[in-house]
């Protein structure tokens, strides 16, 4: 058996959930991948998942050795990256999944500097909004904001994204301009984002003093996307939340303006994040690096 492969064929059958996926990802027959695991369990003499016909799931001594398998492949792979050429150019096929008004409105704009820099490197970009499964969809490394909840990443900050509440002028002559977050569930129609997996609608989310509010008004037009979101604010028809960098060009010409500037928009850190296990590619360390320079600063 090859304890090295098979470690690594055990971390990704639990990040990618299946013996499908896992062998997808990994380029190797399923039976190849259940064989390799089933003689890792044999020689360490426990179950590390338990199978059934629905689910896999990782048992307690599993969940222990794949926390040091993590480290122990991470270190391996650090010795063997410190023992070739530190000449050697990034190059190959990147995939990188990001959102579409992160990718419209900052990435694209400086894609040609990236290119400049990374000729021999072939970035296959992903544009959504939408959750990835960075095993299973065979991504890289993708953008996103919102506080990590899986401890099997890995995550660089890049920034901190702040939201800005606003409106067209003929939205606010129409319906007045609110003082307070409670004033926008009386004449007042919301444009607001849902979570296309759900359906759910994210409120209004304030903040004074410390003090949170969520308001949920009457949603005139509820969106999934970033970039239709903030379109729809433009269209005047109504007052919502969207990314600073989105609005901050309309807001300086006047098509929108800002509202209840002394209640605190929601805000949240934008991570790029790939698995622990690709964490010393030199291509996806390029992207990183450059992408940290390019996001610094920003608000």
């Amino acid at each position: 058996m090859d304890q090295l492969l098979a470690m690594r064929v055990f971390i990704r059958i639990v990040d990618a959930g299946s013996f499908a996926k896992a062998a997808d990802s990994l380029n190797l027959p399923r039976s190849s991948v259940s064989k390799l695991l089933q003689d890792l369990e044999q020689h360490l003499g426990t179950k590390l998942v338990e199978r059934s016909s629905r689910a896999l799931t990782i048992t307690a001594e599993g969940e222990a050795y794949r926390d040091q398998a993590v480290d122990l492949l991470a270190d391996l792979d650090a010795m063997d990256l410190s023992a070739r050429s530190t000449r050697s150019v990034p190059r190959g096929r990147l995939r990188v999944d990001v959102g579409s008004s992160l990718a419209n409105l900052v990435i694209i704009p400086a894609l040609p500097d990236f290119r400049r820099r990374y000729p021999d490197i072939d970035l296959l970009l992903g544009v959504n909004d939408r959750p990835v499964d960075l095993v299973g969809d065979a991504v890289d490394c993708v953008i996103r904001g919102g506080e990590l909840s899986n401890s099997s990443l890995i995550a660089r900050r890049l920034c901190h994204l702040e939201y800005v509440t606003c409106a067209t002028p003929e939205y606010l002559a129409a319906h007045g301009m609110p003082s307070h977050p409670s004033d926008l569930h009386g004449d007042h129609v919301a444009v607001s984002y849902f979570f296309p997996q759900t359906g759910r609608i994210l409120p209004l989310q304030f903040a004074r003093d410390g003090d949170p509010v969520e308001i949920e008004p009457r949603s005139a037009v509820s969106v999934s996307e970033s970039t239709a979101l903030t379109e729809a604010l433009l269209a005047g028809l109504g007052i919502g939340q969207t990314f600073g960098f989105s609005a901050r060009p309309h807001l300086e010409t006047g098509r929108l303006v800002s509202v209840l500037e002394d209640w605190t928009p929601r805000s949240h850190p934008l991570h790029l994040v790939y698995p622990a296990t690709r964490h010393q590619s030199a291509k996806l360390r390029a992207f990183a690096d450059w992408a940290v320079e390019i996001f610094s600063g920003m608000v």
